[in-house]
């Protein structure tokens, strides 16, 4: 491993915190958020919701609206909400215009990309939906999914727009973590 990559900081995959794990990943400190942290934004966002009884099931105890009780698995909305406090806008990228119209040059603006990826794993059995960070350090860009032993470094932003594009095609979602001005 480089010596750059050994000072680049990436939680590794633990249940299904890779919410958790890639916020982490994308502010580059472990303290960034926690579980706990998360599972109040969760709650906040139940509290919140005008529509809330809607929300009471049977399982409520366990899957709560935004998140996993046990395994974690949170939402978009929780994703979103903890940026937003921590001063970070994010935009919905529009498939239809691929990874090109991404400017991945403008690093006083774009902090970091986070895709939502489907997973199928157990031979196709089990369907979900992985949390991943793609961000720039040091003038690199970096794979940071928590399913990697060690983030993957891409050679230059044509091939993060080809890592884009490909996940794109597979249904990915793709967020920009953007710096407030």
């Amino acid at each position: 491993m480089a010596e750059s990559e050994s000072q680049i900081y990436h939680e590794r995959q633990r249940l299904q915190f890779c919410l958790l794990h890639s916020l982490n990943n994308l502010f580059q400190d472990k303290d960034a958020f926690t579980r706990e942290t998360l599972n109040s934004i969760a709650e906040k966002l139940v509290e919140d919701d005008p529509n809330k009884e809607t929300w009471t099931t049977p399982l409520s105890l366990l899957l709560k609206p935004h998140h996993n009780t046990l395994t974690g698995n949170y939402d978009v909305n929780v994703m979103i909400t903890a940026l937003e406090g921590k001063g970070k806008s994010v935009v919905w990228h529009d498939k239809r215009s691929g990874a090109s119209s991404i400017d991945l040059d403008d690093a006083g603006t774009l902090m970091g990309i986070v895709l939502n990826v489907p997973v199928k794993r157990y031979g196709g059995l089990w369907r979900s939906r992985h949390w991943v960070v793609v961000r720039r350090i040091n003038g690199v860009w970096y794979n940071l999914d928590s399913d990697l032993v060690v983030p993957q470094m891409f050679k230059d932003g044509d091939e993060v727009r080809v890592f884009l594009d490909q996940n794109l095609s597979l249904g990915a979602e793709v967020l920009l973590v953007n710096n407030n001005a």
